[in-house]
């Protein structure tokens, strides 16, 4: 049934080892994330993002932050399928990686969260645009460097 969902494709990887490594990260960090959103008894929204809770619609924030982790952890499962399986579509996934940075930019800027101290993803998120462009030029150029030598 594995095999009927996913088929075995026999396209060659040419992007490197630095991207397949940059993912490999991505996925671990994103699968963490998300677990914690899904399962932790306030999403991680208090106790990592630091918002307060206490005030009227506090659940509604636990429930969004939860929901989101489900969403996080399907673009995790993504990422691995990717790095364990579909490994050719590695610079495809480092662009995915790239554009979800900067929506989560442009979210933030739209509606920025009312707390003292920014959560610890406000800054990862600039780390993992800028790592994500580098990774993804690599991996761009490596690609097309191994086919020309294919």
């Amino acid at each position: 049934m594995f095999n009927a969902l996913f088929p075995v494709v026999n396209r060659p990887y040419h992007a490197g080892r630095a991207p397949l490594f940059f993912l490999v990260l991505i996925a671990l960090t994103g699968t963490g994330r998300s677990l914690v959103h899904l399962l932790a008894p306030d999403s991680g929204a208090g106790i990592i993002a630091g918002i307060d809770l206490s005030v009227a619609g506090g659940a509604n924030i636990v429930s969004l932050a939860g929901q989101w982790g489900a969403s996080q952890l399907v673009l995790a499962l993504l990422q691995w399928l990717v790095v364990l399986r579909y490994r050719f579509l590695v610079p495809a996934m480092l662009a995915v990686v790239v554009l979800e940075q900067l929506l989560r930019i442009l979210a933030g800027r739209l509606k920025p969260l009312q707390i003292d101290t920014p959560p610890p993803g406000a800054y990862g998120t600039y780390v993992a645009l800028a790592l994500g462009l580098v990774f993804l030029v690599l991996a761009l150029r490596n690609s097309r460097a191994g086919h020309h030598g294919a």
